[in-house]
């Protein structure tokens, strides 16, 4: 489940529950509907509310990344947990988003 927030040409996806294979097509379709329909400069994806995230986040991210760089625009991570962020950790991600 996603809620989101816009201000200008940022926009801001918190994501909550689980992220593993069962979850992540339904996350993949609705965050990417949101991006199209308000085009930002910047995606935030916020998992201050995630309790579980295996490799599906790590391609959930790697998609956006690579929606928005074809957008002319770039993507951050807030909110990680130690266990989610020790996944993005050994991925590596920390080259091509900013992770806050």
């Amino acid at each position: 489940m996603i809620t989101y927030e816009t201000k200008e040409r940022l926009l801001t996806v918190e994501i909550a529950g689980e992220i593993d294979h069962h979850t992540a097509a339904g996350l993949r379709a609705e965050i990417d509907e949101v991006i199209k329909k308000y085009s930002p400069l910047c995606l935030t994806l916020d998992f201050s509310q995630v309790n579980f995230c295996d490799s599906s986040g790590i391609a959930l991210v790697l998609g956006r990344y690579r929606l928005m760089k074809s957008l002319g625009g770039d993507v951050e991570l807030t909110g990680l947990a130690e266990n989610v962020s020790h996944i993005f950790e050994m991925a590596d991600l920390k080259k091509i988003v900013t992770i806050r």
